[in-house]
């Protein structure tokens, strides 16, 4: 989910591959012609991000490619070489993609989940590079396990909800290996664990909000974050 304005919020609905816009009446604004892969059509979206003209980026999770949507689009178009080249490991490729963000460059960072990576993907790109993890799936400080969500700050400091290791980590330009912001003791419910972390989102005061989905609540951590100098 990603807020468009103050009024209409987004979500996906993977079921029915298509993306819904609701303020008091739900319309269909990206696909609703069934799963597929042709160019007006979605396969179970993951993730979303709507940019400032209100275009929509959109992970289309089983056809492992990123997909832009413009305004009042009638089909979209695959981001140069984001995807869209079959599913696997290349760096031209993508698989089961979930999350997605875009830096004030309009670079479009993606949580590449069964890669076990985030890749970067500057304007025109034919291929990303790797930001975040793949080392393979693990534990270790360089490595991620299905990451879920996303977010980058002015530094370039790139922050992710690593699922399968259930915690959060923030990797730092150019570092090869990231650091345990929130969690990172194992699955459980007390207040230092997570269980199966998702969305990520800063709030005005810089404070980190951590979708905890396996626990059923949201987190709050009190971190010094992209708002400072």
């Amino acid at each position: 989910m990603a807020m468009a304005n103050n009024k209409t919020q987004c979500f996906t609905s993977s079921e029915e591959s298509k993306l819904t816009d609701w303020e008091q009446n739900t319309i269909t604004v990206a696909a609703g012609n069934g799963y597929g892969e042709k160019l007006n059509q979605l396969n179970s979206p993951a993730g979303i991000f709507i940019d400032k003209n209100k275009n929509m980026l959109i992970a289309d999770y089983f056809n492992h490619r990123i997909v832009e949507w413009k305004y009042n689009a009638k089909e979209g178009q695959i981001i140069a070489g984001a995807g869209g080249n079959g599913q696997g490991d290349q760096l031209n490729q993508l698989n089961y993609p979930t999350f997605i963000f875009i830096d004030e460059e309009q670079s479009v960072y993606v949580s590449d989940r069964s890669n076990h990576r985030v890749t970067k993907w500057r304007k025109d790109a034919k291929e990303g590079k790797v930001v975040a993890g793949g080392n393979g799936e693990g534990g270790n400080l360089s490595q991620l396990f299905k990451p879920q969500g996303i977010i980058v700050d002015h530094l370039s400091q790139i922050y992710v909800a690593d699922w399968g290791n259930n915690r959060v980590m923030r990797w730092c330009k150019e570092k090869r290996t990231g650091e345990i912001i929130v969690g990172g003791f194992g699955s459980g419910n007390d207040t230092n664990q997570l269980n199966g972390p998702m969305g990520l989102c800063f709030d005005s005061e810089g404070n980190l909000y951590v979708a905890d989905s396996g626990n059923h609540r949201i987190e709050k951590s009190f971190w010094f974050s992209f708002l400072q100098d």
